[in-house]
């Protein structure tokens, strides 16, 4: 198809009580969204910052951007986890029923720990016509129900169009002729709001920052594909890509707006505590209860820590911004032809504090093929990362050394707290997960790396950095 991709995973040797378990964490990293802002686009007052900030909350003034919701096909089919490939079959015959299903390639990415996808690459040139209506477009607004006869029973839904007045740029639709689906793991909903994830794939792509939603199914999701590469531990320091990071970021971080979330509670405090409420005290599988009691277990324990490290971290005054919170190196997809990144799977995108989404990828920096610590970014490299990032977040260029200094040191403090997320995360699905892989390895894997930069982090003051 003459499309650049590649699957990432992670892997790390880790001492635990219960031996030293091989980690590998796939990440459905293929997919793609680079979108192409628009010369027509209406710009922000991108001047509009305070000059009487202090140190502790270093942000833009901001105006409500948030476009209107936007209704996305329903498809009520759901997909078997063992025949996604069948599954995306028949999903392709309801959103694209003038494609002929024997010139569409399907191309199974590689396995994640949470969701399957399937790539479904149509060949255009079957088609006399290039400007045929080879597929049914969100834009035309329709709710579709599959029938037994090949050709599908639509029914006409009300449709809020997007207003583009009062968005930052334009959305922008690539690759007509190929859709991704993605299927969910099972039983994820307990880790997901799955709705949320899907208005909150709406709400990006309405700022351009997101690929287009196509449809949505009962265990699943249909949208764009564009091509690119995601990055590994050598591309993400690429003096060439680093910047394409740091300005994306801080773009989502300055313009993105949610209606009704006028003092939102940050993403990180109220998913820990949903997910320490589902870890059991016994877990089902008797060895691996064996290998998570006495560190993770009673879980009140790590709630204890988690909280204590919580109460710290929100007496430093990060600005909570609407964030990614999962930016691994397979989340960032580099397009080289369009000199951009980014970002992909908005599972846990949701308003947070803004140096726990810069503290993670930080902290996802340091494996795809092997998680080695100690490639964790050094102070050097994140002083001119967070510079970069402050020029574009804050719309200007003359960024003081005290408030790059003053967000280093909010940054990695808010690393250990990703660490601990991580670490719940990986002892809820370790219990839940059907998929073979070892969550409670890497659960010590993450925890283990909290522990070893607990005292260094949170010994750090901006003052004594400030050389």
């Amino acid at each position: 198809m003459g499309t650049e991709t590649k699957s990432n995973s992670y892997t790390g040797q880790i001492s635990t009580s219960g031996g030293n378990p091989k980690v590998m964490k796939d990440s459905l990293s293929l997919v793609r969204q680079t979108v192409k802002q628009q010369s027509n686009q209406i710009n922000l007052n991108s001047n509009s910052y305070s000059s009487e900030q202090n140190a502790g909350d270093i942000r833009p003034k901001q105006e409500d951007n948030t476009a209107k919701d936007v209704i996305v096909p329903f498809v009520p089919i759901f997909v078997e986890e063992a025949d996604v490939i069948q599954g995306a079959k028949d999903i392709l015959k309801v959103i694209r029923p003038n494609w002929d299903l024997n010139h569409v390639d399907f191309k199974k990415f590689t396995d994640g720990i949470t969701n399957k996808l399937v790539g479904c690459f149509h060949n255009s040139s079957k088609f006399g016509n290039d400007n045929d209506d080879s597929y049914l477009s969100i834009s035309n607004a329709q709710r579709i129900l599959p029938v037994q006869s090949e050709d599908p029973v639509i029914l006409q839904e009300e449709f809020t169009t997007i207003d583009t007045e009062t968005t930052d740029r334009l959305p922008v639709q690539y690759s007509d002729n190929v859709v991704l689906v993605r299927v969910y793991g099972n039983k994820t909903d307990l880790l997901i709001d799955r709705k949320a994830e899907t208005q909150n794939f709406q709400l990006l792509h309405t700022y351009g920052l997101a690929p287009s939603l196509y449809a949505t199914f009962k265990n699943g999701l249909v949208y764009e594909y564009v091509p690119g590469i995601t990055l590994n531990t050598e591309s993400v320091l690429c003096p060439d890509i680093w910047p394409l990071v740091a300005r994306r970021m801080a773009e989502m971080h300055r313009v993105v707006r949610k209606n009704g979330d006028a003092k939102p509670l940050p993403m990180i405090w109220k998913k820990t505590q949903s997910f320490l409420d589902l870890v059991p005290e016994r877990f089902s599988d008797a060895d691996k209860h064996k290998r998570v009691n006495g560190t993770f277990l009673p879980i009140g324990r790590l709630r204890e820590e988690f909280n204590n490290l919580y109460k710290y971290l929100e007496a430093l005054k990060s600005p909570i911004v609407f964030s990614h919170n999962d930016l691994l190196l397979g989340n960032v997809v580099y397009t080289k032809s369009k000199n951009a990144v980014n970002f992909i799977d908005y599972e846990y995108a949701d308003y947070n504090f803004q140096a726990f989404d810069i503290g993670n990828h930080f902290a996802e920096m340091c494996g795809v093929d092997e998680v080695d610590y100690t490639r964790y970014p050094k102070r050097e490299f994140q002083l001119e990362w967070l510079r970069v990032y402050l020029e574009n977040y804050l719309q200007r260029n003359n960024i003081q050394n005290d408030d790059v200094e003053h967000l280093f040191v909010q940054v990695n403090q808010f690393a250990l707290a990703a660490h601990i997320f991580w670490t719940v995360w990986s002892l809820l699905q370790a219990e839940h997960s059907t998929i073979d892989f070892d969550y409670v390895g890497y659960a010590f894997l993450r925890y283990n790396e909290y522990l070893a930069r607990k005292e260094e982090f949170l010994s750090l003051t901006a003052s004594k950095n400030n050389k």
